[in-house]
């Protein structure tokens, strides 16, 4: 195989069911050392145990790759540091981190307790600040390092009842789109995936009904594989679905100039012009601005 690993070290986080599991199975059947990060709770977040990251930690040892198991929440970031000193001590590098962990506390903006709006947003948001965090300086030093978010259609495009989550989800471009500067000149390149699969996560929601194998999380690890290789882009987002992978973006278009007297009936009147994005300017192609 082409894309190899070998000499490298990977983190997954949420990597003991799922995409995380496929995610790290395949890093490891490719030559890395991985650290199979999940607190092993439920779909919500509550509970824990680490039992789901010691069998794949298993799997991956018993095929003749090398890998270990943690059960650190990205939540506590004295226990991600914890596991960041260990993966350096053990194996004295970190090239990968594949920020996958996540919870589901769906319900519609008027029905949310803001409790259910902190826990995700502490999972997937500050859950990916605290791992990312922690291994960029080491990335800095070795001049290399390969991020995955992990996005999602909801966060992008919306969907009904988990505004918590789109939220978190968006946030986590936003992220992006500013590491890819500030990581460029280091070789540290950031990207996101935003998959659509059948697991434990989605396995109540319409439209996932008998799509086992349709939607098979193993069909977006491709994907992610590519994102954490030295040939990755930087400031991507791929989406994969099925086999299918395509990518989106944040664009803006030209606009209208209505200079510095510009009122609201200016605006009402070029609305459509404003609005029209049949003539965009991909934010990739453009200079940085505040």
């Amino acid at each position: 195989m082409s894309i190899s690993f070998e000499n490298q070290v990977a983190i997954v986080t949420g990597a003991g069911g799922g995409l995380g599991r496929q995610h790290a199975l395949e890093l490891g059947r490719r030559g890395a050392k991985v650290v199979v990060n999940d607190l092993g709770g439920s779909v919500d977040g509550s509970g824990g145990s680490e039992s789901a990251a010691e069998q794949v930690a298993r799997e991956i040892n018993e095929a003749g790759g090398t890998a270990m198991a943690n059960a650190a929440s990205v939540t506590d970031l004295k226990a991600v540091q914890e596991m960041v000193q260990q993966t350096m001590d053990s194996w004295g590098r970190i090239d990968i981190l594949v920020n996958n962990a996540g919870i589901l506390r769906d319900k519609t903006f008027a029905k949310m307790e803001l409790d259910n709006w902190h826990a995700v947003m502490d999972v997937h948001l500050t859950g990916s600040l605290n791992c990312t965090k922690t291994v960029w300086p080491i990335m800095i030093e070795q001049n290399y390092g390969r991020i995955v978010m992990t996005t999602s259609t909801s966060g992008l495009f919306g969907n009904f009842g988990q505004s918590n989550y789109g939220a978190a989800k968006l946030g986590l471009v936003g992220f992006m789109n500013t590491l890819r500067l500030e990581g460029a000149k280091y070789n540290i390149f950031t990207n996101s995936i935003a998959p659509i699969a059948a697991t434990r996560m989605t396995l109540d929601l319409p439209g996932f009904e008998d799509s086992a194998e349709r939607l098979a999380p193993e069909l977006v690890t491709p994907a992610v594989v590519f994102l954490c290789s030295d040939k990755a882009p930087n400031g991507r987002i791929i989406q994969a679905m099925g086999g299918r992978y395509y990518s989106a973006d944040i664009r803006e278009n030209p606009g209208v100039d209505l200079g510095s007297g510009a009122s609201a009936e200016d605006i009402e009147a070029n609305i459509e012009t404003i609005l029209d994005m049949s003539e965009n300017v991909g934010i990739l192609e453009r200079q940085p601005h505040r």
